[in-house]
């Protein structure tokens, strides 16, 4: 009540009077006041600068699905003329052309005989394109080439093929393995020659969905500066007679076959690697002897691996990766006593959980290991319920190491992995 108070006593309070008066004559001076136009501007709004502009459309786009990046950077790109070029270099950094049409109207706007298709031209870094030959529109070989070598500043370069099924026999949502029964011509030299001619690619994505299995092999000979590959799909069978070894030194290599390829391929593959291979990645499981081969043959340099189950011959090559900085398994039932032997230098760790998985080893190297800075866990059958999560949470917290939990399988690889995201560029 004390506003309502104050109220009742100003208003009923003693009048005062006072006596004011104003002088509005305006003094003569001896002295001529100078007259200061005031400018003017066709344009009164104070502009941004542009870098700041910039800055804030990169930290806009970072960790934003690819949706909303292409939507934000659309909408950038509309504000203004200055904000016009800025927003659609940002938007052309990383295509996805699906088909035909959507690749003659990428060609038109990165044309090199304009200034503006020549900058669009050199904003692109990556690249993911579609070749299927079981639509009507489908993205062709030369089409795709042409694309290619319009961007000179191409690094990333992702390839899916679909090869052709028989009339009246393609079922949508038919099994992989039926797909990778569909035929898909090779490249044709003029291709390869574009190919060869373009940019020099650093990491190739090359997802193969047809019974081709040479189509591999023959962009393998395309690129000399391979540092990163991903292959998938059909598994590759070695010409007769084997060509000479594969001539890269990767650093990285990934793979997710229906069928495990055979030892023979990844000597042929990672014959100069053996210096230079840092990471090693399974979607799918290998063959034993495989994997046991690969882990052998390359500890000395791996620092990373991810598989999706752990056998306990794996287990016993993995203790002698002495400079393994980071380890990832998905299947929770994987043999856990891989960790204790995990070198000191160990960084990230990401696993899966449910009900019956044995915690207690994994908790012991979180305790130890003072270079651990990351935690990925995916939880699934029961693991949210796992009597010792509570004491993860803890732990991690203590030691001030960051803890991801997820229940998402795809979202866990999408942390264990952090592949590249990609823009898709609808025209």
């Amino acid at each position: 009540m004390g506003i309502f108070n104050l109220f009742h006593d100003l208003s009923s309070s003693s009048s005062v009077e006072h006596n004011v008066s104003f002088d509005l004559t305006i003094p003569h001076s001896s002295r001529p006041i100078p007259h200061r136009p005031i400018p003017t501007s066709s344009n009164s709004m104070t502009r941004m600068p542009l870098e700041i502009v910039m800055n804030i459309m990169d930290v806009a786009c970072d960790g934003a699905d690819l949706e909303e990046r292409s939507t934000f950077l659309k909408s950038c790109s509309l504000v203004c003329r200055e904000w016009s070029m800025p927003a659609q270099k940002q938007l052309f950094r990383h295509v996805t052309l699906n088909t035909q049409t959507a690749c003659l109207a990428f060609k038109d706007a990165v044309d090199p005989a304009t200034e503006r298709g020549r900058v669009l031209g050199g904003a692109v870094f990556s690249m993911r394109a579609s070749i299927d030959h079981n639509q009507p529109f489908g993205l062709s070989q030369k089409t795709f080439a042409h694309a290619v070598i319009l961007c000179p500043n191409l690094h990333e370069l992702s390839i899916a093929l679909y090869g052709c099924g028989a009339p009246g026999s393609d079922i949508v949502g038919s099994p992989d393995v039926l797909r990778m029964r569909r035929s898909a011509p090779s490249f044709d030299e003029e291709t390869l020659a574009l190919l060869r001619s373009g940019p020099r690619i650093s990491s190739l994505c090359f997802r193969n969905w047809s019974e081709n299995s040479q189509s591999l092999f023959q962009l393998l000979g395309v690129w000399p500066s391979l540092k990163s590959l991903v292959i998938s799909g059909t598994a590759p069978e070695l010409p007769d007679p084997a060509s000479e070894p594969f001539p890269c030194a990767l650093s990285s290599l990934r793979t997710n076959f229906q069928t495990s390829p055979s030892v023979d391929f990844f000597k042929w593959l990672l014959h100069n690697s053996s210096d230079s291979l840092r990471i090693l990645e399974f979607e799918r499981e290998l063959s034993p002897i495989v994997l046991e081969y690969l882990i052998d043959t390359h500890r000395e340099t791996l620092e990373s691996i991810v598989l999706p189950t752990c056998s306990r011959e794996a287990s016993r090559a993995l203790r002698r990766c002495e400079k393994l900085k980071r380890y990832s398994v998905e299947d929770a039932l994987s043999s856990t006593g891989v960790y204790k032997n995990l070198p000191e230098e160990l960084e990230r760790v990401a696993f899966g959980l449910n009900k019956d998985t044995q915690l207690q080893s994994i908790l012991d190297i979180i305790k130890t290991r003072q270079s651990l800075t990351a935690v990925t866990v995916h939880m699934w059958n029961g693991g949210e319920l796992h009597r010792q999560l509570a004491s993860l949470k803890t732990t991690c917290a203590l030691r001030g190491i960051d803890l991801e939990l997820t229940q998402d399988i795809r979202a866990f690889r999408s942390i264990v992995v952090r592949a590249p995201s990609v823009i898709s560029l609808t025209v």
